[in-house]
């Protein structure tokens, strides 16, 4: 590109007095348009971009948890019907816990099926609420744990969770 007059801008230039910039001036300045235009499109793009994915959240494990305590309470309504009144409260808190935890986390909850579903084995009744009590027992300590170890805004979450799973354990006595 050659310019043989000067652009009008205001500026007189040093060759004639006329206004407008130099030639050096526009060079200069269409050079660096140019090299900022071209970086622009790098910075959409992965090359400066880091692949690590996001680190998982501490919740995470208590979150599946909760989700399997619950599968494991409806498979042991489907197993003794006769536990349904007593045993639905209690999954119906888990779904809860697991929900509210999914919603401190920010993500969603991993799709697809576990390859083990939640499973019971014995099929008395008595024998499902021994195999509920132990699963909640671990089950309260974890989140006694993870709310010791949370930080504040977390910690009153965890707290309600770990008192919600000791009562759990009592109804299921």
């Amino acid at each position: 590109m050659v310019l043989t007059c000067p652009v009008a801008t205001g500026r007189t230039t040093q060759r004639n007095g006329a206004p407008g910039h130099s030639r050096r001036n526009l060079l200069r300045a269409g050079a660096l348009v140019a090299l900022g235009g071209a970086a622009v499109p790098l910075t959409g793009c992965d090359l400066f971009d880091d692949d690590q994915p996001p680190a998982p959240d501490p919740l995470e494990p208590l979150a599946a948890e909760a989700a399997e305590l619950e599968g494991r309470y409806r498979a042991a309504i489907a197993a003794a019907a006769t536990l349904a009144d007593r045993l639905t409260p209690i999954a119906d808190a888990h779904q809860a816990h697991a929900a509210e935890l999914r919603k401190v986390i920010g993500r969603p909850a991993p799709s697809g099926t576990p390859a083990a579903g939640p499973t019971v084995t014995a099929t008395d009744p008595q024998g499902l609420l021994a195999e509920l009590r132990q699963a909640e027992q671990q089950a309260r300590e974890n989140a006694a744990k993870a709310c010791a170890a949370a930080p504040g805004e977390r910690a009153a979450l965890l707290g309600s969770i770990a008192a919600a799973r000791a009562t759990h354990l009592e109804v299921l006595k």
